[in-house]
Formats: structure tokens, C-alpha cells, sequence
């Protein structure tokens, strides 16, 4: 373990093995670092505040600072960061608002410069935010999504596993699995994620199943209930089915 003599960190944290903490940081009470994190100059982690194993926190971020909410009152709620997250400099992640809830994030997160996970957030396993983004309370990001710079997000929205999220975008309502929305535009979606789903190494037949279930929902002239029964009708399982779930 490593502390840099001009950080503040109270007897009350807990720091594993191999923890480095750099120049002027502050660490609360009641707070968890893990095995082999690295917390960078002038990050400051509140408490009831843990990290998982393997964590990287760079310059000026601010864990578990109080929710940004009119209605909070002071009590014991939490933030919880997996394993092997990078959190770059400037991020924030707040509290969550209510007594024993919470915001957090799944392993092998990266949050880029200046985003902010607001109360109650829930990001899946290896989410990407770029610069700038913004999430509000209680937003769910699904598994391996990718949100642009500056893209911002209304509360209690859901964005789906393997999203796309262009860059500047607003969004306001959910966005289903597999999906790519439009940049600079509010609630759009333009199309199918398939670099994603490539790279995440879903197969070539299951590809065309999402892009065929993608056109039934959204360009064959059907509404909701209809597309999603026809969806049913095609697809018995899969991951046209998962997308169809998510809307229904």
C-alpha cells in the first residue's frame, strides 16, 4: 500500500492490498477501496462509498457525493463500483436518494472526463461513457452499451445491452437492445448497432434475426402491439426475442 503523506484518509476506510492513493485525496469513513485500486491526485471518495478490485480513479473525481435531489434526506445510502471500472477525471457518481439504495456499476466500466452518474444509476458490465455525458436518476444502462459525448439522458430511462448513443443526443425515452440512435437529436433511432454486435461476437445469423426484428418494430408500418406480436410469431428465442421483451 502506498499513500501519499499530503492525502486525508480516515481511520474508518478500508484499503486493500497493492492500494495506491495519490497527493492530496481524501477518503472518508465507512468506505471500501479494493485489492490493487489506484486513486488518483485530489479524488475524493465519500463515504459508504466501495470499489471493487482493480479500479482506476484518476484526477478531481468525486464518489458518492450527497444526490442532487430536493427531496433527500440525510441517511445511509450507497455507491457501488465493480471490478477493474476506470473512472477518469472529473467524473461524478452520486448517492443513491432513498435509504439503502443505491448507484452503481458493473465490472470493466470506463467513464470518460466530466460524466455523471446522478442517484440511483445502474450501468451493466463493461458500459463506455464518453466525455461529457450525462445520466440522470435512476437511468439503466444495459451490458457493453456506448454513449457518446455529451449525450444526456432523462431519469428513469433505460437504454438497452449493446446500444449505440450518438454523440450530443438527448434522450428521453428507452432505447431498445442493439440499437443505434441518431447524433445532435432527441429520441431517434437510426438503426442497427452491427459493429457492436460484431465485436461483441454475436453470431451472423443472430445479427440478421436483430436487424430483421429492428425493421418489423420500426419500418413496417405496424404499432407496438402489432410489431411485437409478429416479432413473437417469427422469433422463438434469441435475441430478437430479448429486444422484444425490453419494449414490451
Amino acid at each position: 500500500m502506498s499513500i501519499h503523506p499530503s492525502a486525508v484518509v480516515d481511520a474508518g476506510a478500508k484499503l486493500g492490498s497493492r492500494v495506491t492513493v495519490g497527493p492530496f485525496c481524501v477518503i472518508e469513513s465507512d468506505t471500501e477501496i479494493g485489492d490493487g485500486c489506484a486513486i488518483g491526485p485530489h479524488a475524493v471518495i465519500k463515504r459508504f462509498t466501495s470499489l471493487g478490485p482493480g479500479c482506476s480513479v484518476h484526477a478531481g473525481a468525486v464518489l458518492g457525493d450527497e444526490p442532487q435531489d430536493l427531496a433527500f434526506k440525510e441517511t445511509e445510502s450507497y455507491v457501488r463500483v465493480g471490478a477493474n471500472c476506470v473512472i477518469r477525471e472529473g467524473v461524478t457518481i452520486h448517492r443513491g436518494t432513498k435509504a439503502g439504495s443505491a448507484t452503481e456499476t458493473g465490472e470493466g466500466c470506463f467513464l470518460m472526463a466530466n460524466s455523471h452518474l446522478a442517484h440511483n444509476v445502474r450501468l451493466g458490465r463493461q458500459v463506455i461513457l464518453a466525455n461529457g455525458v450525462l445520466l440522470a436518476g435512476y437511468v439503466e444502462v444495459g451490458d457493453r452499451a456506448f454513449i457518446s459525448g455529451n449525450a444526456a439522458v432523462h431519469q428513469f430511462v433505460r437504454i438497452g445491452r449493446l446500444v449505440m448513443v450518438s454523440g450530443c443526443a438527448g434522450i428521453s425515452k428507452d432505447v431498445p437492445p442493439f440499437c443505434v440512435t441518431h447524433g445532435a437529436s432527441m429520441n431517434e433511432v437510426v438503426s442497427v448497432n452491427i459493429v457492436g454486435l460484431r465485436r461483441a461476437g454475436m453470431s451472423a445469423a443472430d445479427r440478421q434475426a436483430v436487424r430483421d426484428a429492428f425493421r418489423i418494430l420500426y419500418r413496417s408500418g405496424l404499432n407496438v402491439k402489432q410489431a411485437l406480436a409478429r416479432i413473437r410469431a417469427e422469433f422463438k428465442e434469441g435475441p430478437a426475442i430479448e429486444l422484444c421483451d425490453f419494449v414490451a
